[in-house]
Parts: C-alpha cells; structure tokens; sequence
C-alpha cells in the first residue's frame, strides 16, 4: 500500500515525503512541476535512502489521475497540489478557481472512481480570514478575505459534503499556519519560482544580495510595531503533523478541520530580527503599502491537534531562521545549482 502525495516535490510536500519515507510508507508523488522541482526527489533520496515514484502530472487531469490510481495500490491521499500565493489570487482569482477547486474536485472524483476515501487536505488559516477572536480555534467563523482562502474553504465544503454523503470517507483538513524553515540538512527548503510571495524566501533571498530590499507591507497594523503579526511553524514540525493526521484516518471517519501552528504571534520585523540575530547577517528593508487581502494579526490555538494527534510544535523561531539560512546560503540559485 503507498501514499499518493500531490504536489510532492514543492515545499511541504517534500518534507512530509521525506517523513514518510523515514517511516518506511510506499510513496507516489503526483506532481505537474509549475512551481518545484524534479531535482528534489534526488534530495530526497540522498536524505533518506529512497526515492519516492514520480508522476508528472496535472490534478485537473482526470485521466492521468484514474491511471495513477489504476497502476498503484493506494491507501491515503495527502493533497499539497494548488497555486498558493495570496496576493497572486487577488490579481488571478479565475486560475486559482481553476486549478484548485477544480483540481481538487477532480482529485475526489479519481479517488472515488478507486475505492480510495482517506485524505489530508492541506488547507490553512485564511479561511478564518480577519479573525473573531485570538487565539484561532477550530470553532471560530470562516470568512475569508481573499480568493486564496475562498478556494481552500469551498475545498473543505467539498470534502465535509463528501463526508456527509458517504460514511466511509475518512478527511482531516489541517489548517496551517505560515511554514518557514527548512530541512536541517540544508537539502531541500522553499525556492519559489520567480519573485517570492510568502516572507521568509524573500527574507533568505534579500540576505544573499538576490533582492536589494525585503519589501515590508504594511507598517501601520493595530500589532506592537506596526507590522502584520503570523504565527509561524517549522516545515518539520508541519510535516510531522501530517504524519500523525495518517494515524486518525485510520481511527476515525468524518470530516476534521484541525489547527497546525504553535500558538505564538511573531510581526515581520520580529522575524528580521530573529534572522539577523541568528545568523549574523543584515537584512535591508523599506516598509511598503499593505498588500490587498492582508491582515493584521494571525495567530493558532493548537489545542486539538495536542489533544486528538498527539502533536504539537517543537522547533523555536530562531530555529526556523538558522534552518531557513542554512538552506538559502547553501543553494544560492535553489535545486537550479
């Protein structure tokens, strides 16, 4: 029995492949290589002794799907594939409609053509979008501000709608938080494909001399310096969650919507600083206009995921930006080098 991990070979994929291998599963990436690499599943191997099968391939592609799922005895589906940058969703809300609401629709159908009904869905916070209370619990309202989280939210609709229709299914949504970091090895960490949308590869990138400045976006946020406060996770941390999300599909059926993050809010000027700290290097920035769809504070209660998968964050904020760095400054041009 294997894993099928869509979206694979990007940034959280690959670390929970990585897992996932350590823990002796079968795994099959499914993957259409728009924004990773097919260079990390050699990284991959390197760390871990093995090497994941690789499926090119588009989740919108029902036919390509029914074959990977006709060729390999699948178990449980974790589904990473979709376009992933909140302010590109602004500007392109019908290709983020496109690819992964309709994507993941198509993914459903394949897995019930197969008899396959487990699945973790990688979701994540902006379907709280500007929070009714902090910290964010499962049970706070879901109001998203942006078609990035709109897509995730109607995907978590499907599924609960799935759920709802056949008893069998099995789904755990876990909403993240902001990964950053990288694998300690320094093999494989986030390298987004042109102009970094999310913090820390612009952060990484501007310390290396590839940007001239990290552009801050906003500096005038109700938080204690003016800068939009996340609740940020390391990549390993994240990706072991998944791993224990396996474990509830097998012990539980019905849709479950579960928070992964540490429960601490840390600004953008916070993350320089640790950055700076840590690693003994200067960050230039200028403080920019907010971006559309941002907000001010954002940050987890992660009590369910202590309580019902025996997880929670173990890596520090200084951990993160060591890790981040170590990664960046050893592969200056990403898996291109």
């Amino acid at each position: 029995m294997a894993i099928l991990v869509t979206g694979g070979n990007g940034y959280i994929g690959s670390h929970t492949v990585v897992e996932l291998l350590n823990l002796g599963h079968d795994v099959v990436v499914f993957d259409n290589l728009s924004n990773s690499n097919l260079a990390v599943l050699n990284r991959i191997e390197t760390i871990t002794g093995k090497q994941p099968e690789f499926v090119k391939g588009d989740i919108r592609d029902s036919k390509a799907l029914d074959a990977v799922f006709a060729a390999h005895d699948i178990s449980a589906v974790i589904h990473f594939a979709g376009l992933k940058a909140v302010g590109e969703s602004v500007a392109l809300p019908l290709s983020y409609y496109d690819n992964n609401v309709c994507g993941s629709l198509r993914l459903l159908e394949a897995m019930n053509k197969a008899g396959v009904k487990k699945i973790i869905f990688s979701s994540s916070a902006t379907v709280y979008g500007s929070p009714e209370r902090l910290p964010i619990d499962e049970q706070c309202a879901l109001r998203t501000t942006n078609p990035y989280g709109a897509n995730k939210l109607q995907i978590e609709q499907m599924l609960g709608d799935v759920c709802v229709s056949d008893a069998e299914w099995s789904v755990v949504a876990l909403r993240y938080f902001n990964p950053v970091g990288a694998h300690k090895s320094g093999l494989i960490g986030e390298m987004p494909n042109g102009i970094p949308n999310n913090l820390l590869p612009y952060v990484t990138q501007t310390a290396l001399g590839i940007r001239d400045t990290l552009s801050v976006f906003g500096g005038d946020y109700d938080t204690h310096d003016g800068t939009g406060v996340r609740d940020y996770i390391h990549v390993v941390d994240l990706a072991l969650g998944h791993i224990r999300a396996l474990h509830l599909l097998d012990s539980q059926t019905g849709f479950e919507p579960i928070n992964l993050g540490t429960g601490t809010g840390y600004s953008v000027l916070d993350i320089v600083n640790s950055f700076e700290s840590v690693n003994n290097i200067k960050v230039p920035y200028v403080i920019a206009e907010r971006r559309p769809g941002d907000i001010a504070t954002c940050y987890a209660d992660p009590q369910k995921a202590k309580t019902l998968l025996k997880w929670q964050a173990e890596q520090t904020l200084d951990d993160m930006m060591r890790d981040a760095w170590h990664w960046q400054s050893n592969n200056p041009k990403g898996y291109d080098a």
